[in-house]
C-alpha cells in the first residue's frame, strides 16, 4: 500500500502540472483547532464586513467534514499568476484606474475550476474514489489547507506565500475519499519582515497575520455595496478593483517567474490601465463587454464606476470634471454620493 500511495502522489504531481498547476500538495481532512478559532474570533469581532456568507456557513468552512462527512484527504493545487510587469507602475498616473493583478486575465474561477474537474476525473480513473471539488466560492477555509499541504505558508499578509511562487498562487481543493499521506507542512518564514503591514494604504493590518476587511481597498472596491467611507476614499488612490500593494511589496516574490503563471491570466490590453474617463462613461451594456470573461464583471456597472469616481477625486486631473459631472444625475444612489465627492475634490484643485 505505502508503493501505491507513492506511486499515485508522484502522477498526481505530473498530473495537476499538465492541467496548468504550479503547486499541490496533500491535507489531511481537519482543520487545527487554532485554525477553527481565528476564524470564530475574526466573525466575532466583524472583520468579514458585509461577507455574511463567512458567518452563515462558519460551521463548515472550519469543519471539512460538516462540509462533506465522507472526505479523508485534501489535495491542494495552486496555479500561479506571477505578473509579468510591475504591480506599481499605475500608482503616480492618476488618471488611469489600478486593476489587481488576478483580475486581469480570465476569470480564475473558470479556470481554475475547469482545471480541478480534470484532475479529479483523472483521480476517479486511477483510485475509483468519490471527489468534490471547490475554488473560492463554497465554504472551504483554501489558505490554512494549503498551508497544512506544503504549499506555503499564510503570510502576515494573510494570503498565501511560496518559496517558489511568491504571494501570486490561486487555489483550489479536491476533497476526496482516499486515504491519502499528508505533505510536509509549510512552514512560517516571514521573520522580522513588516513590509505588506506597513504598505497597507488604509491600515487594515490590526495586527501581523491579521486583517480587518472593513478597511481593505479590496473588501471596498469589489464586496462593499454602499458608499465607500469617508476616511478611507484618499488613501484608495487610483485602486478601482483590488488592490495588491501587501502582496507586490512581499520580498519572497523575487523567486516567482512571471513565465510560470498560467498563460489564461496574461492581462488583457484594456485592463491593464484603464483611463478614469472611460472608465466614468460606462453604462450597463458597455461594462458588460468590456468585462465578460473577466471576474469584473461579478461586481457590476455601479461598482466599477464608483470606484472610478473617488479614483477621480483623488486624481487631480480637471479634465475629469465634465464626466464627473455627468453622473450626478444617474440612476444609481451610490453613484450620484462618488460623484459629488469626486467633483468637490476637483474643485479643490482648481485655481
Amino acid at each position: 500500500m505505502p508503493d501505491d500511495k507513492l506511486r499515485l502522489d508522484k502522477t498526481l504531481e505530473i498530473k495537476a502540472k499538465e492541467e496548468g498547476f504550479a503547486a499541490v500538495g496533500i491535507a489531511p481532512g481537519v482543520l487545527a483547532p487554532k485554525t477553527r478559532e481565528r476564524l470564530k474570533q475574526w466573525l466575532a469581532d466583524g472583520s468579514h464586513g458585509d461577507m455574511i456568507w463567512m458567518e452563515s456557513r462558519a460551521d463548515e468552512r472550519s469543519h471539512p467534514v460538516h462540509l462533506w462527512p465522507d472526505v479523508r484527504s485534501i489535495i491542494m493545487l495552486g496555479m500561479s499568476y506571477a505578473p509579468g510587469t510591475d504591480p506599481f507602475a499605475l500608482e503616480a498616473i492618476s488618471d488611469h484606474g489600478r486593476i489587481s493583478v488576478y483580475a486581469q486575465g480570465k476569470d480564475y474561477h473558470d479556470v481554475v475550476k475547469g482545471a480541478l474537474k480534470r484532475t479529479a476525473r483523472w483521480l476517479i480513473e486511477q483510485a475509483e474514489c468519490e471527489v468534490k471539488v471547490f475554488v473560492d466560492t463554497a465554504p472551504v477555509m483554501e489558505k490554512p489547507l494549503a498551508e497544512a499541504a506544503g504549499l506555503g505558508w499564510q503570510g502576515k499578509h494573510t494570503n498565501i506565500v511560496s518559496r517558489d511562487h511568491g504571494s501570486w498562487l490561486f487555489l483550489g481543493a479536491i476533497y476526496t475519499t482516499l486515504e491519502l499521506e499528508p505533505s510536509e507542512p509549510g512552514r512560517d518564514r516571514c521573520g522580522s519582515c513588516s513590509a505588506c503591514q506597513d504598505i497597507c494604504p488604509t491600515g487594515a493590518f490590526p495586527a501581523p497575520y491579521q486583517l480587518d476587511a472593513r478597511a481593505c481597498i479590496s473588501y471596498l472596491t469589489i464586496e462593499h455595496k454602499g458608499p465607500i467611507p469617508l476616511q478611507y476614499r484618499k488613501a484608495m488612490g487610483n485602486h478601482i478593483y483590488g488592490c495588491d500593494d501587501c502582496l507586490a511589496i512581499c520580498p519572497w516574490n523575487k523567486f516567482a517567474r512571471a513565465g510560470a503563471a498560467n498563460k489564461a491570466f496574461l492581462p488583457r490590453a484594456e485592463l491593464t490601465a484603464p483611463a478614469l474617463a472611460d472608465l466614468l462613461a460606462l453604462d450597463d451594456a458597455s461594462f458588460r463587454k468590456i468585462f465578460s470573461g473577466s471576474p469584473i464583471k461579478r461586481s457590476g456597472r455601479d461598482r466599477m464606476v464608483r470606484n472610478a469616481l473617488i479614483a477621480a477625486g483623488n486624481s487631480g486631473d480637471t479634465a475629469l470634471i465634465a464626466p464627473v459631472r455627468a453622473l450626478l444625475n444617474d440612476d444609481n444612489e451610490v453613484v450620484r454620493e462618488a460623484a459629488e465627492w469626486a467633483l468637490d475634490q476637483l474643485a479643490l484643485t482648481q485655481p
